[in-house]
């Protein structure tokens, strides 16, 4: 009698909460090791500031080089020299011509085009919006804003677009490009305003190369994307009826993505306004300059109002550009129609008024804003107080004491190991690679005083992103009452809201960390909030039917679905924070901002501030690298599951 094969009875897998022991014993193990070693070697090489290193000195001696032989050197007489002079004019020329049209002339025009790109709504858009700027009394700086504005993305998208398509079309250029990008965008803004001084002298020239330089990348981005998106049957069957690959760009590829395109344009604008008041500090003309004075007078109705006027200056241009890139069908008659009758309207006005926006017409209300300043901060000091210690206390002073005494070694080795964990070997090497190049440039100290800030600010940000985000995707009322506050947030430049942040919490770090907060907060909202309502509803649904409850359902499906919108939100905030830093320097945040801010200001500083530039740089890809990483990777639950 044979006997029946006995079967190998099945493994037996060990419980979840076993499995989640074995998981995390590493990271136990390592945090152990970490404390343990931090407490054998606390205050030995920790690297301490030191400004009057040698590497600080040599950058001095290269711009005492540069100039000395910048009326000599081929270099600048043939070409540095000729691109900024091609620049100033370039910028000149758009003023003049903004300033020849007077106030009723470029409101007829600005009208008349939105009327052209979205009909007249979008056109009692643009009236209201620049109508609004004379009534602030700011018209005079906000046209020389425009013209800046304007000129920055003139040359961003004439450099741009023909790389986009480049990009777009080919692989090996792509593989160049990207990191180019990335470095352009991770970089404070601060950081190469040095060595465009440097290049180009101050003035307009060299605060357009500095607002194209954060305005082109996402020209390049999304243009590249909107010719990868054409699609490959339609290339094909061009083609095929003999057309040349100029023919098939020219009369395929770019009318097909041509809508896309647009919306790299209204980004392009969006970032350029956002430089403006930053490239005051290189002697820029415009609103910048009001916000500048205004900081130095701590006046925050006086740095309200250049804000407001920004801001209305980038909603129209923002709703005509959006009206541009929808492309909705209307008759070419009426728009163009339309765009004429304003223009020739505006035009016609401009010789019976005066040039100047009438005084009478303007509205003050700095000492209102000022008063109610005043109010808040006699009723809210002891919250605002509070608030500050807490987190001065509680959180910046324990962690830059620990980053500080620690070896920087030890630093380095920390942040490798939690890279490897997060985002695996590759980004692990970049990141511990970023740490060493801080510690070669001499400031080690000040680059763990600026990381304090910043991991701080990052951590309240993406909390109350988070919150904010989860809410709003749960909540149509509430998303559409936030809606509009992110929208401020996003476009209000950075002077205008650090001002009353001075006035509520004084100077300091934790003023630097609020600014950051209004900054970043709303992209991590906004990106969260996106990931959740993208959440299949099948799979919703069938929790829900499974009994799931509202807690499960976001703890157990939509949060881990979102999860490769979460860490880009977590990316995105901490890159957002980190560009805050140098402004949060000019309000008593110190470490590299200062150092930044020092070596624009002060001749004896700007090696030191080239070398902070460029440290920032490094601490902004490794933090990039760490969380980028960890978005490109696979969920470790998935490759087990597999």
């Amino acid at each position: 009698m044979v006997s029946a094969p006995v079967q190998a009875a099945p493994p037996v897998s060990a419980p979840p909460r076993a499995r989640r022991l074995v998981r995390w014993a590493p990271v136990a193990v390592a945090v152990a090791a970490f404390v343990v070693l931090y407490a054998a070697f606390r205050n030995t090489a920790v690297l301490p500031h030191d400004d009057d290193a040698t590497l600080f000195h040599w950058l001095n001696d290269a711009r005492d080089w540069v100039d000395e032989n910048r009326n000599s050197s081929p270099i600048f007489l043939f070409v540095v020299n000729y691109v900024r002079l091609f620049v100033a004019e370039l910028y000149t020329g758009l003023q003049g011509a903004l300033d020849a049209l007077g106030w009723p002339g470029l409101i007829g025009l600005m009208g008349g085009l939105g009327w052209l790109a979205g009909g007249w709504r979008v056109a009692l858009v643009a009236l209201a919006g620049f109508g609004g700027i004379g009534v602030l009394g700011k018209w005079d700086a906000s046209v020389d804003t425009l013209a800046l504005a304007l000129t920055a993305v003139l040359l961003s998208l004439l450099a741009g677009i023909p790389l986009g398509v480049w990009t777009g079309r080919s692989d090996r250029v792509r593989r160049v490009v990207t990191p180019v990008l990335d470095v352009m965008q991770i970089m404070p803004t601060f950081s190469y305003l040095s060595p465009i001084i440097l290049l180009f002298l101050i003035g307009p020239a060299s605060a357009t190369v500095a607002t194209m330089i954060y305005a082109m990348p996402p020209a390049i981005r999304i243009t590249a994307l909107a010719v990868q998106r054409v699609p490959a049957t339609v290339v094909e069957a061009s083609e095929s009826l003999g057309a040349t690959g100029w023919q098939t760009m020219r009369k395929v590829r770019l009318p097909m993505a041509l809508n896309t395109i647009m919306l790299g344009v209204n980004q392009t604008i969006a970032a350029a306004l956002s430089m403006v008041p930053l490239v005051a500090l290189i002697a820029a003309p415009g609103l910048g300059v009001d916000l500048i004075q205004a900081l130095a007078r701590v006046n925050v109705g006086a740095a309200l109002v250049p804000g407001l006027a920004i801001v209305l200056i980038a909603i129209v241009l923002d709703r005509i550009s959006r009206a541009a890139a929808a492309g909705r069908a209307r008759s070419r008659r009426v728009r163009w129609s339309g765009f004429a009758a304003l223009t020739a309207a505006g035009l016609a006005l401009t010789p019976a008024l005066a040039p100047e926006f009438p005084e009478q017409w303007e509205i003050q209300i700095v000492r209102p804003i000022n008063d109610v300043v005043d109010w808040i901060e006699a009723h809210w000091y002891p919250v605002t107080g509070f608030l500050n210690d807490t987190v001065a206390y509680g959180l910046l002073n324990p962690l830059q004491n620990t980053l500080t005494s620690a070896p920087w070694w030890l630093v380095t080795l920390a942040v490798l190991a939690l890279a490897w964990r997060v985002s695996g070997p590759r980004p692990a090497l970049v990141a511990g690679a970023c740490l060493v190049g801080v510690a070669v440039l001499g400031l080690w100290q000040h680059g763990m005083e600026t990381l304090t800030i910043v991991l701080v600010a990052a951590l309240i940000t993406i909390a109350a992103g988070l919150v904010l985000g989860v809410w709003a995707a749960r909540s149509d009322r509430f998303a559409a009452v936030l809606r509009p506050f992110l929208d401020a947030a996003q476009t209000m430049p950075s002077f205008s809201y650090l001002l009353p942040a001075v006035a509520l919490f004084a100077n300091g770090r934790f003023t630097a960390i609020v600014a950051s907060f209004v900054y970043a907060v709303p992209v991590v909202a906004r990106l969260v909030e996106d990931g959740l309502r993208a959440v299949p509803p099948t799979v919703v649904e069938a929790a829900r039917s499974a009994g799931s409850t509202e807690r499960q359902l976001l703890w157990k499906v939509r949060l881990p679905m979102a999860r490769s919108s979460l860490l880009l939100a977590a990316n995105q905030g901490i890159v957002m924070t980190l560009a805050m830093v140098v402004i949060g320097a000019l309000v008593g945040a110190g470490a590299l901002g200062y150092d930044v801010v020092a070596g624009i200001s002060q001749q004896e500083d700007y090696g030191k501030g080239l070398a902070a530039g460029v440290a920032l740089v490094l601490l902004g890809i490794m933090l990039d690298r760490i969380t980028q990483g960890a978005h490109g990777r696979r969920n470790p639950h998935k490759k087990r599951n597999a």
